[in-house]
């Protein structure tokens, strides 16, 4: 029971450090400003179930995958790395596009806009990015009995309760920072989410020079 609790405890702490709820939230507001307060939950809550999907599926069926197309965790890394770099360029230069919502327009339109952020970016990389995948990979096959498998997506779920309740309550903190605090705030995440795909990227670059020099890892 005692090694059960600390495999969940560590499943949880993982997916909270690796996903890190209080840097996304910035992020979250950035791409949620213009939309309604009702919206703005509705994506949280979609960003939040695709990302705990996702995350399930790769445990369970990561390495089949992985093995049916014929690609490897460090490609991964290295393709989730110039995603990152990519954002992260665009969120330094202020070019993130935003959500307008707008009353008079269609409001099917607006929630479907509204269902394509919560996929992508949200869901997909930011929540169940290439290090939170690749955690959930490893972990699962740490995981050796059938209880440790029950137990992992319980943690996970709650990691991921914690993750949704920080971005439903960012608004709240961000507004006191005001529109300018807002665009540093988005600045300095731009910035750290670069050097962020720029370490997924070497991380996954570091396999491959390994085995063309022909280094032993250590």
């Amino acid at each position: 029971m005692h090694e059960l609790f600390t495999f969940a405890l560590f499943v949880f702490t993982s997916f909270l450090a690796i996903i890190n709820p209080v840097g996304i939230a910035p992020l979250f507001v950035a791409l949620t400003n213009d939309l309604s307060p009702k919206l703005k939950v509705k994506t949280a809550i979609k960003a939040s179930i695709t990302a705990y999907f996702i995350l399930l599926i790769f445990a369970f069926a990561g390495q089949m995958l992985f093995g049916f197309f014929n690609i490897s965790a460090a490609g991964f890394r290295m393709a989730g790395g110039v995603i990152f770099l990519i954002m992260g360029y665009e969120m330094l230069n202020a070019r993130l596009s935003k959500i307008k919502y707008n009353p008079e327009e269609d409001e099917d339109i607006t929630e479907a806009e509204a269902t394509d952020v919560a996929i992508t970016p949200l869901g997909i990389p930011m929540l169940a990015g290439p290090g939170a995948i690749t955690n959930a990979i490893v972990l699962m096959d740490d995981a050796q009995n059938f209880e440790s498998k029950l137990v992992f997506p319980l943690a996970l779920l709650a990691a991921i309760l914690v993750v949704f309740f920080a971005l439903v309550s960012s608004s709240k903190l961000m507004r006191y920072f005001g529109e300018v605090g807002n665009k540093v705030m988005l600045k300095i995440m731009g910035l750290i989410t670069m050097v962020m795909g720029f370490e997924f990227f070497f991380a996954g670059l570091k396999p491959y020079v390994r085995d063309i020099l022909m280094i032993t890892p250590n």
